[in-house]
């Protein structure tokens, strides 16, 4: 699971490579480490049609059933202290801290499109998320699970998740309370190396040339988008640092 990235290439050319009309946000400084959460630039199509580049929060909506199953546990908990409770609220107020990476986007038992994910594969709600590095913890290598940090080359030129992004409303951390937000995912695939001989279970997709970015933006139904959910050849990727929690440097290390 891949949960930080970097986005160091300035936003303007990130704009201009996807030919993105408009930008919400305007200018940001570059991003040697994205987390959870966080605020990160994606580029998608607006209400007008055109592409438009914009901050939204990283981590999608996490399933009802995980909600439900979270809401449920600290339901049991307050009975075993007798404080008394209303379960709806509870459920509603349940932090929802959101799911980074979209895996499983057909179902196992049925084969059929995953149905949590379903609503937001469409045309409507893809989108293309710049990123210049990726990290994965060594899980598999040395089980340091210090991070390793990938990206197309060296020089870490600009790269696009495939991802998808949809309005939300949640809590995500009880002091902040209900929020209304926009939020983002990228979809992840079978690793391959050098991602699989620290990360074997899983990376994230990425699109390489424009004719991906224009049909994973424009493609009429899943049907047609779906082919892109798949690895990279092997020796795609390159390591460029390890151990470092960001990476704003050639070769970070810890």
């Amino acid at each position: 699971m891949c949960n930080l990235y970097a986005m160091m290439e300035n936003r303007a050319e990130a704009a201009r490579i996807a030919r993105a009309m408009t930008d919400r946000n305007n200018n940001n400084p570059p991003m040697a480490s994205v987390y959870p959460d966080g605020e990160a630039p994606v580029i998608r199509v607006g209400a007008d049609g055109k592409r438009e580049m914009a901050n939204l929060r990283w981590g999608m909506p996490s399933s009802k059933r995980a909600l439900m199953d979270a809401a449920q546990n600290r339901a049991q908990k307050l009975v075993a202290k007798g404080t008394e409770f209303d379960f709806a609220e509870l459920l509603k107020m349940e932090p929802d801290k959101g799911t980074t990476n979209v895996r499983n986007t057909t179902s196992e038992k049925t084969g059929k499109t995953n149905a949590h994910w379903a609503p937001w594969l469409g045309r409507a709600n893809r989108c293309l998320v710049p990123f210049t590095s990726f990290a994965e913890p060594d899980q598999d290598h040395e089980g340091t699970r210090k991070n390793v940090w990938f990206a197309l080359d060296e020089s870490r030129p600009l790269a696009f998740f495939a991802g998808i992004w949809t309005p939300h409303a949640c809590v995500r951390m009880k002091s902040k309370g209900w929020e209304e937000i926009e939020a983002f995912g990228f979809l992840t695939t079978d690793s391959t190396e050098p991602v699989k001989t620290y990360h074997k279970k899983a990376m994230p997709v990425i699109l390489t040339t424009e004719d991906e970015w224009d049909l994973w933006l424009s493609g009429d139904t899943w049907e047609h988008v779906k082919s892109l959910q798949r690895p990279l050849p092997d020796g795609t990727l390159k390591i460029v640092g390890m151990g470092a929690r960001s990476d704003d440097t050639p070769l970070a290390r810890a």
